[in-house]
């Protein structure tokens, strides 16, 4: 006679296991985002999308890049009022964490100067970004804020997902190159290598599905890949 899961004692341990995994993931992705974030920042060759629109703006502010990203997180997560996008436990610490990640990271890391250190960095910014949205989109506690604003405007519209994605991120680098920041090598290596290192971490991190607790909204893993 089969029993049924979820009233059978001897599964929680288990879902309890794979939460703390999933909790763990969410976190430690996270906080490797940021320190990713901030040594592209520190190699200055060039940064993600929107991390362009963030030292951009913070130039203009006279604030932190970290807080700035936290205030950009905050307004696109405002955004999604009108979507109608549920956020989850990892859409409200992504806005958080990842900010405070990249000022601890910047405030601890030396400043190079050398161009092959500068590369160096870079390319281990990016490795390390591609670790970082595997462990945390692995997770599986809801999309990032820009995720979420791209997957909202998709069913709001109709418009096909890669399109409007691409339409933001053209909009957001050059507003923030207007605002003073950096476009570079690194923009594009980081845009042509993000997506597949991403993938293949996803499946490095996967977390065995089971039911998913409803007390967190859980989002879309490999369809809304690159929070940035």
């Amino acid at each position: 006679m089969s029993s049924d899961p979820s009233t059978d004692p001897s599964s929680a341990p288990s879902t309890q296991r794979r939460l703390g995994r999933r909790l763990i993931q969410l976190y430690v992705g996270l906080a490797l985002y940021g320190a990713s974030m901030a040594l592209l920042v520190e190699a200055g060759l060039g940064l993600a999308p929107w991390i362009v629109l963030d030292q951009g703006l913070s130039e203009l502010i006279g604030l932190s890049i970290g807080v700035t990203v936290i205030l950009v997180g905050v307004v696109v997560l405002l955004l999604w009022i009108p979507l109608r996008q549920r956020p989850g436990l990892g859409t409200v610490s992504n806005v958080l964490v990842i900010g405070l990640a990249m000022d601890a990271t910047l405030a601890a890391v030396p400043a190079v100067r050398t161009l092959a250190i500068r590369v160096l960095v870079l390319v281990a910014g990016i490795l390390l970004n591609g670790v970082a949205t595997g462990l945390y989109i692995a997770a599986r506690f809801g999309p990032g804020p820009r995720d979420g604003l791209m997957t909202g405007l998709h069913q709001r519209t109709g418009y096909p997902i890669g399109r409007i994605r691409t339409a933001i991120e053209v909009a957001v680098v050059a507003t923030g190159f207007a605002l003073g920041g950096t476009v570079g090598v690194g923009t594009v290596l980081y845009a042509l290598t993000i997506g597949p290192l991403a993938q293949l971490f996803l499946r490095v991190f996967a977390v065995p599905t089971a039911t998913v607790s409803t007390v967190v909204a859980t989002g879309p893993s490999e369809r809304a890949i690159l929070p940035r």
